[in-house]
């Protein structure tokens, strides 16, 4: 069983998202959700350095925006399981079909704009705290009026409030335990965060999610989420993120291989300490797109010793009004980059091109016919 995973705030890396805009469509898809969530995500992922890419309101649509790029180039049919850690959350919900990729990108924007704003009202922070018992570090944290705002598993607690409560606890670490000052605006994840828990909620007012298409793990307690998805996402800003549960549903639901999306290996790295034996590739450019090809096939939701045909699906960068290219048929032969069609929007004509050259297979959508940011269009099949 295949799980993918998006990871969250932290992990971003300056330039990481230059090799991806070399795909087809890709640069066009960044511009679009840049307008979505109000900062300039082409800048970020390219050119940005590492401190302005720590910006809260800049950070977490920008780690969204990357998960669905490069999951649009993955076999998503073959996933069983999908979560995301913090911000995360938003792109394993677009990845689960609760959101679309737009919505996604637009309530990060949000998260992201609300949560700094909910950081400078009074100074606060986090701290991880490693080794050391868990039950008296928890205490430990809880005496000193923090918060235990992220339990990752494998030995970290992220204690999380006042900058002098901090202070206090760092110079008095609870036993075999280290206390490490994090470079985080704020208390994330805990009551401070509360301003912005309502923000998103007024934001998050207009937008109808759907019930997951494949099973999608919540960061509040590791279940499994099969409606109200909306609830959950805003509560998460001001709840403990508890990838530690995340990781037993992984375990439980017998996941055998993690694919983690970029920019991959923190949880990766979590993943290999609690769940042995579970196969895990780490995607950070296109090149490592064959090997999480590869894993999907071996341990995806259809698994099998025959050959089959792979498979990919093509889809709405925006929404509009689909008009695929005139003559064009099913079962023609296709170019990597080649268009294929066009979103009319009312800012004008998008272009679709195929990711990968290939045959196509199938029309998904039809001319004229009304799609979503993140519907598929077309099937791209392997070249005989």
């Amino acid at each position: 069983m295949l799980a993918v995973l998006a990871p969250g705030q932290g992990a971003q890396k300056p330039g990481f998202l230059e090799p991806w805009l070399d795909l087809p469509g890709a640069d066009a898809r960044l511009r679009w959700w840049s307008s979505l969530s109000g900062v300039d995500l082409h800048h970020l992922g390219t050119s940005a350095d590492a401190e302005e890419i720590r910006d809260t309101a800049k950070t977490q649509p920008l780690l969204v925006a990357a998960t669905l790029l490069a999951a649009e180039q993955l076999p998503l049919d073959e996933v069983a399981v999908v979560s995301g850690h913090s911000v995360g959350e938003l792109g394993a919900a677009a990845l689960a079909g609760a959101l679309t990729p737009d919505a996604a990108v637009t309530l990060a924007g949000v998260r992201g704009r609300e949560m700094a704003a909910a950081c400078a009202v009074e100074p606060t922070g986090m701290a991880a705290v490693l080794g050391g018992d868990e039950a008296e570090v928890l205490a430990a944290i809880e005496q000193h009026g923090l918060y235990a705002a992220n339990r990752n598993g494998a030995g970290q607690i992220v204690a999380a409030g006042a900058s002098e409560a901090l202070e206090k606890f760092a110079a008095a670490p609870p036993a075999k335990a280290r206390v490490i000052a994090l470079k985080v605006a704020g208390a994330f994840h805990t009551p401070y965060m509360a301003p912005a828990e309502a923000a998103l909620a007024a934001a998050a007012a207009g937008i109808s999610p759907a019930d997951p298409v494949r099973t999608l793990l919540s960061n509040l307690d590791g279940a499994a989420v099969e409606s109200d998805v909306l609830t959950r996402l805003i509560r998460q800003i001001t709840a403990p993120v508890r990838w530690d549960l995340c990781m037993q549903t992984l375990s439980a639901l017998g996941v055998t291989a993690v694919i983690e999306l970029p920019p991959a290996g923190t949880l990766a790295g979590l993943i290999k300490r609690a769940l042995k034996g579970v196969e895990i590739v780490t995607v950070n450019t296109p090149d490592d797109l064959a090997k999480a090809r590869d894993l999907a096939a071996r341990h995806g939701a259809s698994p099998t010793h025959e050959p089959h045909p792979e498979f990919r699906v093509v889809v709405a960068g925006t929404a509009g009004t689909f008009v695929p290219v005139a003559g064009l048929a099913e079962g023609d032969g296709v170019t990597a980059g080649q268009v294929i069609g066009s979103i009319n929007t009312r800012q004008g004509p998008v272009e679709v091109s195929a990711h990968a050259a290939g045959v196509l297979t199938e029309w998904l959508a039809h001319d004229d016919d009304p799609v979503a940011a993140g519907q598929p269009l077309a099937r791209i099949g392997e070249a005989a």
